[in-house]
């Protein structure tokens, strides 16, 4: 999306925990949506995904959100207020995040060029390691 102003919109978020350890959520997924029903959306998509692989109590909160909790998640967000849809299945916590943002132009942005500026950043120096889920 070509933007040369700033724009409302919302910053949408997956993330998971295992709650039989005591560690940090762990960022899935991120998503940039420019309207509320994009948004909602796109924590639909992943509902209707997953809920054949969740159990009975994890999948029937997954289709009461579906049904009922996304009208209200709609109207939140509509009022600029954020969300947050919540499952957990077994012993993992899924949690998605929608909050309203106002989205800046990057500078210099053409295309698919980079701004000058990112090239200003170096790489870490210390390796990176991956948590992943059981």
């Amino acid at each position: 999306m070509l933007m040369d102003k700033p724009q409302r919109g919302y910053w949408c978020e997956c993330w998971t925990q295992d709650l039989t350890k005591e560690t940090q959520p762990i960022l899935r997924a991120s998503f940039d949506a420019y309207s509320a029903p994009q948004a909602d959306r796109w924590v639909a998509v992943a509902l209707r995904t997953i809920s054949p692989a969740l159990d009975p109590d994890a999948s029937q909160d997954a289709w009461g959100w579906l049904y009922d909790g996304r009208i209200r998640t709609r109207k939140a967000l509509l009022r600029a207020e954020p969300c947050t849809v919540t499952l957990t299945q077994t012993r993992t916590r899924i949690m998605w995040t929608i909050r309203p943002v106002i989205f800046l132009p990057l500078a210099h942005r053409q295309r698919a060029e980079l701004p000058p500026c990112a090239h200003d950043f170096k790489p870490h120096t210390e390796p990176h390691t991956h948590q992943q889920i059981d």
